[in-house]
């Protein structure tokens, strides 16, 4: 089954129900008379280990985010929108795919994300975003951070990018000193990592001069902007920063209150403001949807002051509390959505459906996609279609959310932490509306709850079949 989509002005959607995570909830948004004018372009800002408490209209007391506060403030503010895993690998290939990462074999129990001297990548045969738009004339461009394969058969120009410029992987990857690396990344050198920029397929400087990065990730994309003015892009901007090490340009050296880290936030905010304002001086701001997240929550517990904050939640990168996959999300569209908060759920996973709904793209029905189309919530005609959440870490399921209610049938701390892995015979249940912060085990409470919440995973697992672990080659 397919589905088509285009702008408000031209169609109106039927919603069908909203049902479990075990069946293709794409398929439930049926989207139709196709706009026969240009569709929009769209533009994907995407962060690294950005907490969700890290920008002014999320609740920071001292990092200054101006462009970002007027951008919530024009757009929509969602307070519950999550990420496919809490660390990078696995989280990128959820939003690229509109699945969840065990299915395409980019989530590992023993290798939680790809490094450099790993063999795989996102598979060939797997569907993304860029891929999907490009099929109805979009121009297509990665800048920034892909970490979803190094070599040359896993790279963005292998996954409907038209071009690509950036850096492959993580950018504390590829050290060239051995000892302490949280020391080492408190007091970082450009020559401590000897990470590649690369130009398509080539690698034109190396080690990559971080401290200009964000700046030039975000000229990049103005010019590809500037360069597709007359035909629909898609951008994805997926920048390596706020991940350790923190560089920054000269021009925020010191200009936060909230420090090194706050420099470091300031200056995306910076990048953001200057891809809206090119949109608007090119007139293009009213056909063109941006979207701003992270790819995970903040590494508080190891980085402390060189990382961000969660906001009001638990937990932070490499846990299933709400702290490491809950992220800081706006959606932008000038004439088109109507400013408010959005507190119902979403996820990256939801962005391949909703952005081919809005491309007028058919999606093949070859697999199982757990994402759903968010555009009649960005279009203010419905409320999100999205009522569940499955938590994975690594390969395996650790909590659930159904509404309100989620369960944690495995809890464990961030990574560095020493906190045991610890299998709940009664999970743990919280009502994370009421109580955000996961304080209060509610489960002797709601027996009832927590068997619908086994029932929906149980049939979400039904649903994954068994691939090769990329991660692990």
């Amino acid at each position: 089954m397919a589905f088509t989509g285009s702008r408000r002005q031209f169609l109106r959607c039927a919603l069908a129900g909203a049902a479990g995570l075990a069946l293709q909830p794409y398929a439930r948004t049926a989207m139709a008379n196709r706009d026969a004018h240009r569709p929009p372009n769209i533009v994907v800002i995407f962060t690294d280990d950005m907490g969700w408490g890290d920008i002014g209209v999320f609740g920071h007391p001292t990092i200054r985010t101006p462009n970002l506060d007027r951008m919530a403030a024009e757009g929509q503010k969602w307070t519950s929108f999550y990420v496919a895993a809490s660390v990078c690998t696995p989280s990128r290939a959820g939003l690229m795919t509109g699945r969840y990462p065990v299915r395409s074999g980019m989530a590992s129990d023993r290798r939680r994300v790809l490094f450099p001297n790993s063999n795989g990548g996102l598979p060939q045969s797997e569907l993304t975003i860029a891929g999907a738009l490009k099929q109805v004339g979009y121009a297509t461009a990665c800048i920034g951070k892909w970490h979803l394969g190094h070599l040359p058969e896993f790279l963005p120009t292998e996954h409907g990018f038209d071009s690509y410029y950036g850096i492959p992987y993580s950018n504390d990857m590829a050290r060239t000193r051995e000892g302490d690396y949280i020391a080492m990344n408190k007091n970082p050198r450009v020559e401590y990592f000897n990470v590649p920029l690369m130009r398509d397929t080539e690698i034109i400087e190396q080690p990559a001069d971080q401290t200009t990065i964000t700046r030039r990730f975000t000229e990049e994309t103005v010019n590809f902007i500037k360069a597709n003015r007359d035909r629909p892009f898609f951008a994805y901007l997926a920048h390596s920063m706020p991940h350790v090490p923190l560089f920054r340009s000269d021009a925020f050296e010191d200009v936060s209150r909230a420090g090194r880290y706050g420099d470091v936030i300031e200056e995306i905010d910076w990048s953001a403001g200057r891809i809206m304002d090119t949109l608007r001086e090119l007139e293009l701001a009213d056909n063109t949807l941006v979207l701003f997240t992270s790819d995970n929550g903040p590494w508080n517990l190891l980085f402390t002051t060189h990382a961000g904050l969660p906001g009001p939640f638990r937990g932070g990168k490499g846990t299933t509390w709400e702290g490491g996959v809950r992220v800081p999300t706006i959606f932008w569209w000038p004439g088109t959505i109507q400013p408010g908060v959005v507190m119902d759920m979403g996820t990256a996973l939801d962005m391949l459906p909703t952005f081919a709904a809005l491309a007028g793209v058919s999606l093949p029905d070859d697999r199982v996609y757990d994402g759903y189309d968010l555009s009649p919530v960005l279009l203010n005609e419905a409320s999100s279609p999205r009522d569940s959440f499955i938590y994975y870490r690594g390969e395996q399921v650790y909590a659930a959310r159904r509404g309100a209610y989620k369960a944690h049938f495995i809890t464990q701390g961030a990574y560095g932490s020493g906190r045991e892995r610890t299998e709940h015979e009664v999970p743990e249940l919280y009502n994370v509306e009421i109580d955000p912060a996961e304080r209060k085990d509610i489960a002797e409470e709601h027996p009832d709850i927590i068997a619908e919440i086994r029932a929906m995973v149980e049939r979400h697992k039904a649903t994954v079949e068994p691939v090769e672990n990329q991660l692990t080659k």
